[in-house]
């Protein structure tokens, strides 16, 4: 028996089976040790080579699943192999009797882990034809756990683009969000109906994102389709209608508390995938725009106080904008 592979086996199956529980099953976990340094490796380089490419950026999101999955293949793989190349009598070949080689015991795993095997090898104890049983159950429970972790990230990239079209399709910055969403007989009555729906789409997607982490890898092509910039648009709108505009003016009080709930679980999710806080602070929204669509605000220097107050959160909401590689305004600074 070769003790070094035996010992080397179980710890890379140990390793990877607790980095892929840790990232499919795990809930609060986020991503697994060894697949979200992975995934941020490949964001990183992705970013230092394509600053400004977004059609570059936008493959990082399927680039990390498909690297995080060929991680735990071949993690299982390499894992059973090493076990099996620790006792060379492990695997004979079924004709000739003689001992596999390296080769033999690299194909005997593969076809044990995604088919019951094929019979060119056969083990030779009790122990290691245990062995080869667990081989295909780690091989089933693993495609049974990808296919699932695959529907399900993909289905929350939908659900962010559906949230930041959602905001956008409302106005691309946060002075013409609230503007299109006044009118001057209902007054913010439309807007809070739309403040309800996009509260709840943030509270499933901060959720989504704690779970898992590699959405925040899935970089849109075009700003609009952007969640993180979809959030900054979002809560810079709360911030002008809860301080920019008249208070006897202002939509229901708590609609506006549920909708600020939302993005600070979604600003505290994202803390938690170690983003920072931008150094500087962004634009502050232009209450003039308001004014020019005969919405009643409060004076210029009483905003101005209000935005002092908040510079850290807006700093924080930048960063967000800066982590999903957008600038802020994301829109050309003549909008209406």
């Amino acid at each position: 028996m070769r003790w070094l592979y035996l010992v080397l086996g179980c710890v890379v199956l140990l390793a990877t089976v607790i980095d892929i529980l840790w990232t499919a099953l795990w809930v609060d976990g986020g991503a697994g040790p060894i697949s979200g340094r992975l995934t941020t490796a490949i964001w990183d380089g992705l970013r230092r080579v394509g600053t400004d490419d977004e059609r570059l950026l936008s493959t990082a999101g399927p680039l990390t699943l498909v690297a995080t999955l060929t991680l735990w293949i071949v993690g299982i793989w390499a894992g059973w192999t090493l076990l099996f190349v620790a006792d060379r009598w492990a695997l004979v070949a079924s004709q000739t009797g003689a001992p596999a080689d390296l080769v033999g015991r690299i194909y005997f795993v593969g076809y044990m882990m995604f088919t019951a095997g094929n019979g060119d090898y056969v083990p030779t104890a009790d122990g290691w034809q245990l062995a080869a049983g667990a081989t295909t159950a780690s091989g089933m429970a693993l495609v049974t756990l990808a296919v699932s972790y695959v529907l399900t990230v993909l289905g929350a990239v939908s659900e962010k683009r559906a949230f930041a079209s959602g905001v956008t399709g409302l106005g691309e910055r946060s002075e013409a969000f609230v503007r299109n969403g006044y009118d001057e007989r209902d007054g913010f009555g439309g807007l809070e109906r739309r403040f309800e729906s996009l509260s709840d789409q943030l509270d499933l997607l901060a959720d989504k994102h704690r779970a898992y982490p590699i959405l925040h890898y899935y970089h849109s092509e075009r700003a609009e389709h952007s969640s993180a910039v979809a959030v900054a648009i979002f809560d810079d709108a709360l911030t002008l209608i809860e301080h920019g505009v008249d208070p006897d003016a202002q939509p229901n009080a708590t609609l506006l508390q549920a909708a600020r709930a939302s993005t600070d679980e979604y600003l505290h999710t994202l803390d938690q995938a170690f983003i920072d806080p931008a150094e500087e602070v962004p634009p502050p929204p232009e209450l003039e725009r308001l004014r020019i669509a005969g919405i009643e605000t409060v004076s210029d220097d009483a905003f101005a106080d209000a935005l002092a107050a908040a510079r850290e959160r807006r700093r924080r909401l930048l960063g967000v904008v800066q982590g999903d590689a957008w600038a802020w305004p994301p829109v050309t600074a003549d909008e209406d």
